[in-house]
């Protein structure tokens, strides 16, 4: 099996800015007009309504919006005051408007700065995560909104492609471990893991029990070798879970208002407003 650089800070900030600068300059070098792919639209981004819905449903287009894991600034334009961040430097020269690096784990901003905040496909690939979410809610106003979607249950097993590349390329355990994808990757098994979890950490947190630290799932990513989606993902994280951490921190989770839907919650967005 082909060895994986470990989870390290350097190895997190070098995978994201030597990797993903080599593959947008090859992208916009193939577009006839790179403003295609430069920009985001309903075409080429399947979270482009998403987002349009949620400055348009907030009446935010003219409000002070802060993008984290911004990439390659695809959706700048949505927004006429739009701030970018991500974690490599070189990003920058894909950007008409600001954009800042992350520098020692803290965003570049005062507290209170933005009217609304999104992210998107981000917080899995954080090695801090817990810094990051905390630092997401300070540069946040009071009474601001955030929408907050990030590839939610990562697997273990895309690090290595297990769902993707056939058993000959694995010895008898990884052989093992691909065909326990099989039931480990069904709803019934799936449910039985994750429910009477989500029911224990509710009953908790009702009991005045509020999460000071996020709880989720460390996984090992590969920043070698991207077999699959998410193989670089180092977080496994439960929207549940995510549900909780925020109402411990006094925010409200709008569009899962009760217990129960919050119990239930599968693969969406949350929309989060700082109270």
């Amino acid at each position: 099996m082909k060895k994986r650089k470990d989870l390290n800070l350097d190895n997190y900030i070098n995978f994201y800015d030597l990797e993903r600068t080599k593959r947008y300059d090859e992208l916009i070098k193939n577009q006839k007009n790179s403003s295609d792919y430069r920009t985001a639209t309903k075409k080429n981004d399947t979270n482009y309504e998403l987002v349009k819905n949620f400055i348009d449903d907030h009446k935010l287009y003219n409000k002070k919006i802060l993008e984290i894991g911004s990439s390659g600034g695809h959706f700048q334009n949505i927004v006429k005051d739009y701030t970018g961040v991500d974690v490599a430097e070189s990003l920058k020269k894909y950007y008409s408007k600001p954009y800042y690096a992350v520098k020692d784990n803290q965003y570049p901003f005062e507290d209170d700065t933005f009217d609304a905040i999104f992210t998107l496909d981000t917080f899995e690939h954080i090695p801090d995560i817990n810094h990051a979410l905390i630092e997401l809610v300070r540069v946040l106003k009071p009474g601001g909104l955030i929408l907050f979607k990030p590839a939610w249950q990562c697997r273990s097993w895309a690090a290595d492609g297990y769902n993707v590349r056939p058993y000959s390329d694995f010895n008898l355990v990884g052989k093992m471990i691909k065909f326990s994808i099989i039931f480990r990757e069904n709803i019934i098994y799936r449910s039985l893991k994750i429910f009477p979890k989500r029911i224990f950490r509710h009953l908790f947190f009702l009991l005045g029990f509020k999460q000071s630290q996020l709880k989720y799932r460390r996984i090992k990513p590969n920043y070698t070798y991207f077999w699959t989606s998410d193989s670089d993902a180092c977080n496994s994280i439960d929207g549940h879970d995510c549900i909780l951490w925020f109402m411990s921190k006094n925010l409200k989770c709008i569009n899962y208002p009760n217990i129960l839907k919050q119990l239930l919650f599968r693969n969406n967005e949350l929309i989060i407003q700082k109270i």
